[in-house]
């Protein structure tokens, strides 16, 4: 905390902005509120925190931000320096001259990061583009300015189920987005597991498109088609050739090529409905334990 408060100070003293930091406290378990702490008492006019009485992720954390922060500019950034706070000062140019609403990051390389993880990020960015209306960067961080219209756009989205990063999008608006080489956190080990990304990556496509369910469908069809296919063509057999005996290796592949087709199927729609569940039951996104 006093490394981020350190980098930023410096950033806002060159340049001709009042500064508002909201550092929000997912929860954690560690010493980071009491790192908080000790910042806002150095800084109790511009540095305040919030922090929730569990750990409610890292969507809900943004979300809580976006509510209680008060400026005309509001910024995203995570505390351990991957996002350069070197872009702020060409962010708000390019929002204040070029009438730019949201000028966000975005990274050019994933230098550092697991090659299998790089992998399936880009797979995952090229996936939703094509079954998505809604367009999602690739490479695109969290880290961007806002414009307070936006943030109140993006705040008439409550959903329970957030994938930021589409909803970004979804409210549209003029976006420019600014690239950058990947860099190494300054402290700190994350939290993302390849599965827990994964997770993520499928949160990210059942919130914005319905392909899955179009796939099940197609798939169920074809599957129907196939079997009504084999049935007229053993029928046909049958009354030419007699009725010899089937194996039961075919027979057995059939039965678990047609049950893996339903599971897979009632996988995908017991997703959607899961979330629908939580949706309906209008729980809020975030409890706060402490606010100053």
């Amino acid at each position: 905390m006093p490394l981020f408060y350190t980098a930023i100070s410096k950033v806002f003293s060159n340049i001709d902005y009042e500064i508002e930091l909201l550092y929000v406290d997912d929860g954690s378990s560690d010493d980071t509120l009491n790192s908080i702490r000790k910042v806002q008492k150095l800084d109790p006019d511009h540095v305040h925190y919030l922090t929730f009485s569990r750990n409610f992720g890292k969507e809900a954390a943004m979300y809580a931000g976006l509510q209680n922060v008060t400026g005309d500019y509001v910024g995203i950034m995570d505390v351990d320096l991957q996002d350069p706070p070197e872009l702020i000062p060409k962010m708000l140019a390019e929002i204040e001259n070029n009438n730019y609403d949201v000028v966000g990051s975005r990274r050019v390389t994933r230098a550092g990061e697991p090659k299998i993880r790089s992998f399936f990020a880009r797979m995952f960015y090229k996936l939703i583009n094509k079954i998505s209306e809604t367009e999602i960067v690739d490479g695109a961080r969290d880290f961007r300015i806002m414009t307070r219209q936006v943030v109140n756009s993006i705040l008439t989205v409550t959903e329970y189920n957030r994938f930021s990063k589409g909803i970004f999008s979804w409210v549209g608006y003029k976006t420019k987005y600014l690239e950058y080489e990947n860099r190494d956190r300054v402290a700190g080990e994350t939290s993302w597991s390849f599965w827990k990304l994964l997770q993520y990556s499928i949160d990210g496509i059942i919130s914005f498109s319905e392909a899955p369910l179009s796939i099940a469908v197609w798939v169920g069809l074809a599957t129907s088609i196939g079997s009504l296919v084999a049935i007229f063509i053993i029928v046909i057999r049958t009354l030419l050739y007699g009725d010899p005996t089937a194996g039961w290796p075919s027979m057995v592949s059939i039965f678990l090529l047609v049950s893996g087709v339903i599971l897979l199927s009632l996988g995908i729609i017991g997703k959607y409905i899961g979330k629908i569940f939580i949706e309906v039951k209008n729980r809020p996104v975030y409890i706060i334990k402490e606010k100053k």
